[in-house]
């Protein structure tokens, strides 16, 4: 059971939730999906970086650098350890949409014309169009899992059907972000491995909300993105097995992600440096460490228990209108923190999203209104031009949903 008075402490490390925002309305903030907003303790920890050990880090010899590579390394084991990894199978790029370019230019080798790569129908755009991409670079053929007759779950008989022996990659999200449905990552791991394929699955979602456990999930490659997860923007990282990594071309070449190089030729450093070409965001690396420590001292369990129950909340609330709609699972136990709704009139016409998200804007309220970066899936799937969004993580509160859902009964009003 999750007592309010252990929100309202989370809430002290966030001074900006303290803030207001139009003409000194108090800041409700429900885009968690897009970003979240960052405690004390990081801000900290990446001011302390700059303003007493900035120095690039794998490079010098003298005690600034010394310490920086030291807190740097410090962080990537903290991470690994985070998602039950090896240090050398977890390395840090901008976010997950870069870990997945990642993984589809330094696979595109192995794929041929004829191979299958196969995703599904709740992508994000992140995870969607890097792999259409790379079959159309190599001949192969795109495939989708399809979702079931209501549009908010995977469907694993489509799934058993699309993917063959032919396939050579799968992917899917482990949470998507406009459904908020949490799809069953082991059973989609198990159908492609029996096919011979590779598992990757899109963790931003997912790694921020709820225990992830790599070799639990037997995944093959996971991208994820440190700033829904309360560390700074370009601030990420990806997963994969060792041997995996072994086989992959890096994209991006330059120095500290070389071994030896000659007038002919170059040798390719260690995991998972091979991978972080150039000076690498050394502030964001730590900052991303202090958000895992930070999540690490709260556990997992606490930050799904208050999205569960925050979730649980709102959908009952929302539910309680005619004349809201909303999407994805109807089951809270298969949902994550996230609820897309749509608001109609009396009528039974659609107010659309972005009136509705600008007239909550009015009352200091943020949500997210859009197709979410998801759009054959709200256009062509939902058939809808958009959806509102609200998005919780550790520090929201039931008070905030009420406030937001009075709104919604003024705009439901106002357009009726």
């Amino acid at each position: 059971m999750i007592n309010p008075d252990e929100i309202q402490k989370i809430r002290e490390d966030f001074p900006i939730l303290h803030e207001t925002v139009r003409d000194g309305k108090k800041l409700v903030y429900l885009d968690n999906a897009a970003t979240t907003q960052k405690p004390k303790q990081v801000v900290d920890a990446i001011s302390e970086y700059y303003l007493k050990y900035n120095a690039n880090v794998h490079r010098g010899i003298h005690a600034l650098s010394e310490i920086a590579s030291d807190m740097y390394d410090e962080a990537h084991q903290r991470v690994s350890d985070f998602l039950n990894a090896g240090f050398k199978e977890v390395a840090f790029v901008r976010n997950t949409t870069e870990a997945l370019n990642v993984f589809t230019y330094g696979y595109e080798k192995f794929i041929s014309k004829g191979d299958e790569i196969v995703v599904s129908r709740m992508e994000h755009h992140s995870n969607m169009i890097p792999f259409m991409k790379l079959a159309e670079r190599t001949g192969a053929t795109f495939k989708y899992i399809e979702l079931n007759e209501d549009n908010s779950e995977l469907d694993l008989t489509s799934a058993e059907e699309v993917i063959t022996d032919k396939t050579k990659i799968v992917s899917v999200p482990h949470m998507s972000n406009v459904l908020g449905t949490i799809n069953p990552v082991k059973k989609l791991a198990d159908i492609t491995h029996d096919a011979g394929a590779l598992f990757v699955l899109d963790g931003a979602q997912s790694v921020p909300h709820m225990k992830v456990d790599v070799k639990d999930l037997k995944v093959d490659f996971m991208g994820f993105s440190g700033h829904k997860m309360m560390a700074p923007m370009g601030s990420g990282g990806f997963y994969g097995r060792e041997e995996l990594l072994d086989k992959l071309e890096p994209l991006f070449y330059g120095g500290d992600m070389i071994k030896v190089v000659t007038y002919k030729d170059v040798t390719w450093n260690d995991l998972p440096w091979k991978f972080e070409a150039g000076t690498p965001n050394v502030g964001g690396g730590i900052g991303l460490g202090a958000a895992v420590e930070y999540l690490q001292k709260l556990t997992m369990n606490k930050v799904r228990g208050i999205e569960h129950y925050l979730t649980k909340y709102a959908m009952k609330r929302l539910t309680e209108y005619d004349w809201v709609r909303t999407y994805g699972p109807s089951s809270i136990e298969k949902r994550g923190g996230v609820i897309s709704f749509n608001v109609y009139n009396n009528d039974g016409m659609l107010i659309h999203p972005h009136d509705v998200a600008t007239l909550l804007d009015e009352e200091g309220i943020a949500i997210r209104a859009g197709h979410h970066c998801a759009q054959p899936l709200t256009v062509e799937k939902l058939c809808i031009p958009a959806t509102n969004r609200m998005s919780f993580y550790i520090y929201n509160t039931t008070e905030e949903i009420d406030f937001t859902i009075d709104q919604l009964e003024r705009v439901h009003k106002m357009f009726s």
